[in-house]
């Protein structure tokens, strides 16, 4: 198999896996994907950036296409979360061999940082409450 043929077919099979986790999760828990306080497990898919460079654009494909699909979602969480997510990730690949004590816990924190920032803001301006607290809610769903 080509390079490119197998990098296009693991981002692909990432971006399914991660839509249809959430749906999952949001068909047995609704509103806990979304919100001021969301939890999605598929966000622990993040971890694959680590190993692979098609975690990249297949997590941020995955949030778009969840995003895109999603009724309750934002007109502007469709583009600022999968910003996140693709800056996170790439994050996560540029510095997997960043480690502290053996675990690359500077690219573990990236999710977090990034959402925190992005997903916080576009909180504040649809439901405010401030963007700090926006923020705070944000990590700890990401933690």
């Amino acid at each position: 198999m080509k390079k490119s043929t197998r990098f296009l077919t693991h981002a692909a099979i990432i971006a399914a896996v991660y839509a249809v986790t959430t749906w999952l999760q949001y068909t047995l828990l609704p509103h806990t994907v979304s919100g001021m306080i969301q939890f999605r497990a598929s966000e622990g898919l993040m971890i694959l950036a680590f190993f692979t460079p098609a975690a990249v654009p297949g997590l941020t494909v995955g949030c778009f296409l969840f995003n895109l699909s999603y009724a309750g979602a934002l007109p502007l969480d469709i583009l600022v979360g999968s910003l996140a997510s693709l800056l996170a990730t790439a994050a996560m690949w540029l510095s997997r061999r960043c480690t502290l004590k053996g675990l690359p816990m500077p690219g573990l924190l990236m999710p977090a940082l990034f959402n925190a920032i992005l997903v916080g803001w576009e909180l504040d301006i649809y439901i405010g409450g401030g963007f700090w607290l926006n923020a705070f809610y944000v990590v700890i769903g990401e933690a």
